[in-house]
């Protein structure tokens, strides 16, 4: 009896103290102080055999490390994306396909590499960024044929 009993307490202490999913981010406050808002407009072509997408994009940064980023075609957002502190998340869609997690976002994004190809930062795997011009840039995943391309308004 007290073998089943030891048992059933360390199953319960896996169950309740195991893997744990990191709650969804609360929305972005902008009109906190630190905010860089930028707006403009991009083209996304998800992999070398989708077509592409044009539409808006919102990026959001702030000094703390904490970014967010909307691609839309009015009045649908197509792909919001954010980190705060060591969560991440990103939603597709209307339908809100939505991952999040604790620690790194997945490398395989293009919404979390761009804040960091823009601050020239390191791109991890197969991810290439240039900018073109002034406010333009283009990113892409050479193995996947992920294009993410866009610029900035002044």
């Amino acid at each position: 009896m007290r073998r089943q009993n030891f048992i059933l307490a360390l199953l319960l202490l896996a169950i309740f103290t195991g893997c744990r999913t990191a709650p969804p981010l609360p929305p972005a406050d902008f009109s906190a102080p630190g905010w860089r808002v930028q707006q403009g407009q991009a083209v996304w072509k998800p992999s070398s055999d989708r077509p592409e997408l044009a539409g808006d994009l919102l990026l959001a940064t702030n000094a703390d490390g904490i970014f967010f980023i909307q691609f839309s075609k009015m009045p649908f957002p197509l792909v919001t994306a954010q980190i705060s502190g060591d969560q991440w998340q990103i939603e597709f869609g209307a339908d809100k396909d939505t991952w999040h997690g604790r620690a790194a976002p997945p490398e395989r994004f293009a919404w979390f590499q761009l804040p960091r190809a823009l601050l020239g930062a390191n791109l991890g795997g197969n991810w290439k960024f240039s900018g073109v011009e002034n406010n333009s840039w283009h990113l892409e995943n050479l193995r996947t044929g992920e294009i993410l391309e866009g610029e900035f308004s002044p």
